[in-house]
């Protein structure tokens, strides 16, 4: 087992005081690099990771068929954790993610050793070597790592949604343009081929304007119970509850926080549509431009204050977008959906709208194209429509990957179609819905100002409150 010294215990104020000085040396001008740290084209992307679970796991899978990706640290609050409840399966943690990372590597460079660290502040000051991080940690530690990293000229892909709110979501996209450092989020269906096709046909005309459009996934319902749990059962060995905590406010452990099931509590996560909406919404703010919406209205079974809520129907409303009419957006939770269009036989599964509890549908005024979730591949209704419509010709540049395209970035390629400006944008969107659940009440959004003008309780779910050592410089 591996023993974290007390030298690693340093507050994140401690530490941007001494990375400031490091960076000094280490952030060169634009005009004296022509850039960031980018990694030489002939070598491989050093890469840590930051937050060691299940969906980490199925990161480094995916980075371990890239020839480009090189992972040399691991860091997690947990020494092992149990994932077997959870649909990921087997372990996560320090030890396990260790383990595989060393038996992948260790076929090609017998004895490669991979580093772990509890503490990724210490991991950044102690490991140079590390040309960039994937944040694979719960919604509410998203922000401070990826902008401390980004301060240290590290290139960074962070799991969605970006932020756990709106405030973060936009210093997050600042410190990007700032550093110049590669970004991408881990809304991996952005790379694929269905959300540029459904791009190329909704430009190309093939149901007209759109003028709605609903998306939805089944997804949620982690926490079966309000308020917070009584019971204050002693912290897992291995464990440090304190820096899992990182920006909240100290509270006793429960299981029910973690290893799992913090996306239902709002306090670490962002309830269903902030796990779902920046796969299953990208389509519609990639194709119709969205940005700020006039108003969102949320309305769900139950609003607590520390449980998300158990099921929702999120309103949006947009304006006109250049030569795009005015667009009402809906996004359903819970096991709600929108109900079959008229004409559309439900007993056909042909006819079926989006795949397994997850999809979206554009409605137009020549007819529908409904995809599958994750920004699946597009199918245009009536099927007398599919059948008919002639393709046009791809006018988007296709992904050689999602993690692929990172990479590429990293060595200084073009930027990753996911980076944060694009994805700090769909996060804030996605975001701004769940601000609505919270103050219960039709919110007008300002987007310049970033203001809820007819509801200043609103303020506080814009930006939260930071425990002393963790705020965002």
């Amino acid at each position: 087992m591996i023993k974290n010294k007390a030298p690693q215990q340093i507050t994140r104020r401690q530490f941007i005081r001494t990375a400031a000085v490091a960076t000094t040396f280490t952030i060169v001008p634009r005009h004296v690099l022509g850039g960031p740290r980018h990694v030489a084209p002939s070598n491989k992307v050093n890469i840590a990771i930051i937050g060691a679970g299940g969906q980490a796991r199925s990161n480094i899978k995916n980075l371990f068929n890239e020839p480009d990706a090189q992972i040399m640290a691991i860091c997690d609050v947990a020494e092992t954790t149990d994932l077997r409840p959870f649909y990921y399966g087997g372990f996560g943690g320090r030890s396990a993610t260790k383990a595989l990372v060393e038996e992948r590597y260790s076929k090609k460079t017998p004895g490669y050793q991979c580093k772990v660290y509890e503490d990724f502040r210490v991991m950044l000051e102690k490991e140079k070597a590390i040309d960039a991080i994937l944040c694979a940690t719960p919604d509410h530690a998203h922000a401070v790592i990826s902008i401390t990293a980004m301060k240290m000229g590290k290139h960074v892909y962070c799991e969605k949604p970006l932020t756990h709110n709106i405030w973060e979501a936009r210093q997050v996209a600042a410190v990007a343009k700032e550093t110049g450092v590669a970004t991408q989020m881990g809304n991996q269906g952005h790379s694929g081929e269905g959300i540029r096709q459904t791009c190329e046909w909704i430009w190309d005309g093939a149901i007209g304007p759109v003028r709605e459009v609903h998306a939805w996934s089944d997804v949620g319902q982690w926490v079966k119970t309000p308020g917070r749990p009584k019971e204050t059962p002693p912290v897992p060995e291995g464990f440090n509850w304190d820096m899992w905590l990182g920006p909240r406010d100290s509270r006793p452990y429960h299981p029910s926080y973690a290893p799992y099931n913090w996306r239902g509590w709002w306090a670490f996560g962002t309830g269903a549509i902030g796990d779902m909406a920046c796969h299953n919404l990208d389509p519609a703010v990639m194709a119709l431009k969205l940005v700020s919406p006039i108003s969102v209205e949320a309305t769900s079974t139950g609003v607590d204050d520390e449980v998300t809520s158990f099921g929702g129907l999120y309103n949006y409303r947009f304006g006109p977008r250049g030569d795009m009419p005015a667009l009402k957006l809906t996004w359903y939770d819970g096991g709600l959906r929108p109900p079959t269009p008229e004409g559309l036989d439900p007993n056909d599964p042909k006819q079926r709208l989006g795949e397994r509890g997850n999809g979206i549908l554009f409605v137009g005024d020549k007819g529908l194209i409904t995809c599958a979730g994750w920004a699946g591949m597009p199918r245009l209704l009536p099927l007398s429509l599919h059948r008919e419509y002639k393709r046009p010709e791809k006018t988007l540049p296709r992904s050689k990957g999602h993690h692929a395209d990172w990479l590429a970035a990293c060595k200084g390629g073009t930027p990753a179609s996911g980076n944060f400006e694009y994805s700090a944008r769909l996060t804030e969107l996605v975001l701004l819905g769940n601000v609505a659940m919270r103050a219960r009440k039709k919110i007008l959004w300002d987007g310049a100002d970033m203001k809820a003008t007819n509801a200043p309780e609103a303020d506080k779910f814009l930006k939260e409150q930071y425990r002393k050592g963790w705020e965002i410089c």
